[in-house]
């Protein structure tokens, strides 16, 4: 399991085309790709399973934590990207809710794009 961080100071300035905003970049992908928006209610829970393709989730608002078949539960906050690769084992909790962005391909590098904040 790797948790990245793709907040608001990870981002570059864009000004192209007379723009002002921040970007973030967090991955690109060869193949296809599903992406989802998980809403987890308070004491939520994505139950323990294997990853079926490379995966990485997203954290946009909330807190909760995570753990894998081999880690304990590490915390995770807005502005975090934990990423598993095919077959890893893992669960998500929150216990006062979160909202995070899933996307899931055969194959997404997020290490082009984002910088790792822990490898666990």
């Amino acid at each position: 399991m790797k948790i990245y961080s793709f907040k608001k100071s990870e981002g570059e300035k864009i000004s192209d085309f007379n723009s002002n905003f921040s970007l973030s970049k967090i991955l690109r992908t060869k193949e296809m790709a599903q992406i989802g928006c998980f809403y987890l209610e308070e004491n939520g829970v994505i139950g323990s399973h294997e990853a079926s393709v490379p995966q990485i989730l997203l954290v946009v608002s909330g807190e909760g934590s995570v753990q894998s078949s081999t880690t304990e539960r590490v915390p995770i906050e807005t502005g975090d990207a934990v990423f598993w690769e095919k077959g890893e084992e893992y669960e998500t909790f929150s216990a006062t809710g979160m909202t995070a962005i899933v996307i899931e391909s055969p194959e997404i590098e997020p290490d082009e794009y984002m910088s790792l904040k822990r490898n666990i």
